[in-house]
């Protein structure tokens, strides 16, 4: 299936002499249009930058149902491979599902990743439904869509309007996965979450911060945006203190000079 209009994966080599890269992650039933703006400001500001598609994703949600957390797990994998292959330091950012990736590449690789910024991260189903998964995923194909959750009036989410549901029964065990490996996380930590999210609910983020190994955290309230706070009132401040936070960990001689994006 072609991809819709947006959904397309976006990369930026960064500037002359740039050493940081940063790897940015989208979102369950979502595209790297909900984070391009995220990943398009790193850019700007000369970092390398990779932002994949994750597999399933972009086209129709009948190609997510075919798909796995080991498809999605695998994707960031490879390009965190290839970031830390020409980088001295990487940075990983994540939206929702994005934040569950990136954790789960932080408790495995260690110190070659230098800090992770997560914006609404996911750490559980809570809907009592969701303990059905196992079995109703044979039965029903898809329930209703999560995107768009956004308060900025206009502001819209490319992603499916329908969630399949086993691909919800694979994020559930890979929420599951996650959760048990968040002592494994140590680097440091910038978190961004939404008071008022209609997706992932605040307490995600309260068990991610209380659960992880990590020393150096720092933890933001986005009191404007609802979950997709990319899109929404908040991004701009999302956008500085990402930058801020790299900038911080990075040392002078790796910390590049702003540029446009070519």
């Amino acid at each position: 299936m072609p991809l819709s209009p947006g959904a397309e994966p976006f990369h930026h080599p960064g500037n002359p002499g740039n050493t940081v890269g940063v790897l940015v992650c989208h979102g369950f039933t979502g595209s790297p249009q909900s984070v391009r703006p995220w990943a398009t400001s790193l850019a700007e500001r000369g970092y390398a930058v990779s932002l994949p598609l994750l597999p399933g994703h972009g086209t129709r949600w009948q190609d997510l149902a075919l798909t796995g957390w080991q498809d999605w797990y695998a994707e960031v994998d490879r390009e965190l491979g290839r970031l830390a292959a020409r980088c001295s330091r990487v940075f990983v950012c994540g939206l929702s599902m994005g934040g569950t990736l990136a954790l789960r590449l932080a408790a495995r690789h260690g110190a070659t990743i230098s800090g992770l910024v997560l914006v609404n991260p996911a750490n559980k189903m809570h809907d009592v439904a969701a303990r059905a998964l196992p079995v109703v995923r044979h039965l029903v194909p898809s329930t209703k869509g999560i995107a768009s959750d956004i308060a900025k009036p206009g502001g819209q989410e490319l992603g499916y309007d329908r969630v399949p549901l086993h691909a919800a029964h694979s994020l559930r065990q890979f929420f599951r996965i996650v959760d048990a490996e968040l002592a494994q996380v140590t680097q440091p930590l910038l978190v961004l979450h939404s008071p008022q999210d209609h997706v992932v609910p605040p307490v995600d983020s309260a068990r991610i911060l209380a659960r992880v190994s990590s020393t150096d955290i720092t933890e933001r309230l986005l009191e404007r945006s609802f979950h997709v706070a990319t899109l929404d009132h908040d991004a701009e401040l999302i956008f500085a203190d990402t930058h801020a936070f790299i900038s911080r960990l990075a040392s002078p001689a790796d910390a590049p000079r702003p540029d446009r994006v070519g």
